[in-house]
């Protein structure tokens, strides 16, 4: 026989059951838009442009993430193919896993780059980073030219060689 405790018990733990499934389940576009419209609630001082504007900007820059890293998967499904391959050669394998070691070099160097220039510039931005070409996205509308001299000689200084730097400006 249940008593009224264990009744209660069960009710709530099958609430927070459902609820916890629901939210897992959920898709992310619904929680992110949730979330904005909580912050728009909060923070009245920001204009609803300006908002959107920065949500697009942050799209734009994602997406270039999201390329950038199912192209780094594929080549990395790639080098770890070649790795586990039976047939391949001693110096096959050290290669590919000498490539999966630079590829979690460059893919940290990124990183400390976009954070670099979030730091000392105030600016979103994504980075790609092959071999001496370093190319930055940033997150503005408007095109200035001091700024991107100013990203430039920002990442020139974390290294001892030249490399070759572009700054492109993108914004809705």
């Amino acid at each position: 026989m249940i008593n009224k405790q264990n009744l209660w018990f069960l009710t709530l733990f099958s609430l927070i059951l459902v609820l916890s499934v629901y939210y897992i389940t959920m898709p992310n576009d619904l929680l992110i838009a949730s979330n904005s419209t909580q912050s728009k609630e909060e923070n009245k001082t920001t204009t609803e442009e300006d908002e959107e504007n920065t949500i697009s900007e942050v799209d734009d820059l994602t997406a270039l993430r999201v390329s950038l890293d199912e192209e780094r998967d594929k080549e990395k499904a790639e080098l770890k193919k070649a790795m586990t391959n039976e047939e391949a050669t001693t110096d096959e394998k050290n290669n590919a896993y000498e490539q999966l070691k630079y590829l979690s070099v460059i893919e940290g160097e990124e990183e400390k780059l976009e954070k670099l220039i979030k730091k000392e510039h105030n600016l979103n931005s994504f980075v790609k980073v092959e071999s001496n070409t370093i190319t930055v996205v940033a997150a503005k509308k408007k095109h200035d030219v001091t700024l991107a001299n100013n990203i430039m000689r920002t990442i020139q200084s974390e290294y001892d060689t030249k490399k070759t730097i572009t700054v492109k400006f993108e914004g809705s």
